[in-house]
């Protein structure tokens, strides 16, 4: 067959894939980056899903005496591209020198098919609906564990010995001040602007104040971490405080990480303000849950402006302007704007989905789907339970629940909604919570943010770390004019 194909060593079972074919993707223009007398003769399948390995497969390329090779055939050229296998048998081909033996690049619009790094950090598996922390399970983390303790799981990729947690915690707490001069800045930013916009300014502002943050050492790095995990709650309360126009709040080193975040926000000069335990444990779990998530679309902002050798605070600052996408972080704010639509609009669950089925109803279901998981969201299945717990424990009784258990049942009960595997994911639950504690919906994102920042970090001074890590800088495929001469504006 002429064409591209992609095809592992014939010496081990793993069948045969066309790497372009399978994806359903265009070969129209690969001769713009081919000698003319390698030029393929385009053919196209039509397949519905590509080949995928089996776990016998999988298997024989953990055998050492299997040759990890993938043969790709572009006409009449073949090489050989290594294949490479991860801790939890994930397969990856090797396309490093793709582009120097064959004059082609791959094309991956949002690179949902391509491993940008190694990491050792986070592992997902958005079929199975597996989520793990350095191997640790979100389940048993968001039952056993703390935010302070997963930051340093995260960091190091093990759980910390007693007296390392003692000292990271005390160096946490007693980093939580921010510099009065700082402090001028929101008050320069109007009041009206968004949260997150104050935070990204504050958090990149962060590097004038401490300019060994640009020294690259390891020392300075660790410091830049300890810092920022320190401040970014103080920070979001002050973008709260700012934008009701009340005074901001010092942290208090009596209170733990979580207890400290809700006193900033809500605790005045004028009174006396202990957290409710059970609001701090719920907004711990909450952290918990989104500590950190693999190589998404903020993850990957922080890491791509990394390479570049940015310092972590300019670099988080370009995260944290990511997750304020609406595609990204905004979505749990979306879900509740969505439930009280139903609730205000005086239709029922069941008609709600029936409209969200029609593109032209103007009815968008948010809070199901995932770019990622094909399966329940792990994540929500724990927040789920939360919800039930914290709404009891508090006493309060919330009817936005009762329509988002029924919007579940219906789409877990619908094939319209099965089919397209659209289950329920993180932001569905997460907003119901957030509420439940008083968070006002703005700033929903930015607590998003809070929780994100341990795994922002450790995938920064991993980035850094590592020896393969170069500047992030993708390849194209130009569609644009070819070559044409300049015309004065008179004779255009």
């Amino acid at each position: 067959m002429t064409g591209v194909s992609l095809m592992p060593d014939a010496a081990h079972p793993l069948g045969s894939l066309s790497a372009v074919e399978s994806q359903g993707l265009p070969i129209e223009g690969m001769h713009k980056f081919l000698p003319l007398n390698t030029m393929p003769s385009p053919t196209l399948r039509t397949e519905s899903k590509p080949a995928a390995l089996t776990p016998a497969a999988v298997v024989s390329m953990m055998n050492q005496t299997v040759p990890k090779t993938a043969k790709l055939t572009i006409g009449d050229l073949q090489i050989d591209l290594p294949m490479l296998i991860g801790t939890e048998n994930e397969i990856a081909i090797d396309i490093r020198q793709l582009r120097a033996k064959t004059g082609a690049i791959t094309y991956d619009p949002g690179l949902g098919n391509t491993g940008a790094c190694s990491s050792k950090i986070t592992f997902l598996d958005g079929e199975q609906g597996t989520l793990r922390y350095a191997g640790y399970s979100i389940e048993e983390i968001a039952q056993k564990s703390n935010f302070v303790e997963v930051m340093w799981l995260l960091l190091h990729q093990r759980l910390p010995l007693a007296a390392e947690l003692a000292q990271f915690s005390h160096d946490i707490t007693y980093h939580t001040m921010l510099h009065e001069n700082l402090k001028q800045l929101f008050s320069s930013l109007p009041k009206s602007g968004h949260p997150m916009a104050v935070c990204a300014a504050s958090v990149g502002a962060l590097s004038t104040f401490y300019q060994d943050s640009s020294s690259g050492s390891d020392e300075h790095n660790w410091i830049s971490a300890i810092r920022l995990l320190a401040k970014m709650p103080t920070i979001a309360a002050y973008s709260y405080k700012h934008s009701i126009g009340q005074p901001f709040m010092y942290p208090r080193n009596d209170l733990s990480y979580a207890a400290n975040i809700l006193y900033m926000l809500f605790g005045t000069p004028c009174e006396k303000y202990e957290p409710n335990p059970v609001m701090v444990r719920a907004l711990d779990l909450l952290l918990i849950l989104h500590a950190d998530h693999e190589q998404n679309c903020s993850t990957s902002t922080v890491r791509t402006v990394g390479s570049s050798g940015a310092n972590l605070f300019a670099s988080v600052s370009a995260g944290i302007s990511a997750l304020w996408g609406p595609l990204h972080g905004g979505a749990n704010q979306d879900v509740i704007e969505m439930l009280l639509s139903i609730r205000e609009g005086k239709r029922t669950a069941k008609e709600f989905m029936e409209l969200a089925k029609k593109k032209d109803s103007g009815m968008r279901l948010v809070g199901f789907g995932h770019r990622v998981y094909k399966n329940y969201d792990p994540r929500a299945q724990i927040l789920k339970k939360a919800c039930y717990e914290v709404l009891d424990q508090l006493g309060r009784k919330d009817s936005l629940l009762d329509i988002a258990i029924e919007l579940e049942q219906i789409a877990l009960n619908d094939s319209y909604f099965v089919e397209r595997k659209l289950y329920p994911n993180v932001d569905f639950y997460s907003g119901i919570i957030y509420k439940a504690l008083g968070i006002p919906v703005e700033m929903f994102t930015v607590f998003f943010a809070i929780g994100r920042m341990p795994g922002w970090v450790s995938q920064w001074l991993e980035c850094r770390k590592d020896p393969e890590t170069r500047i992030t800088r993708p390849r194209q495929m130009y569609t644009g004019a070819t070559v044409r001469s300049y015309t004065s504006v008179e004779k255009r």
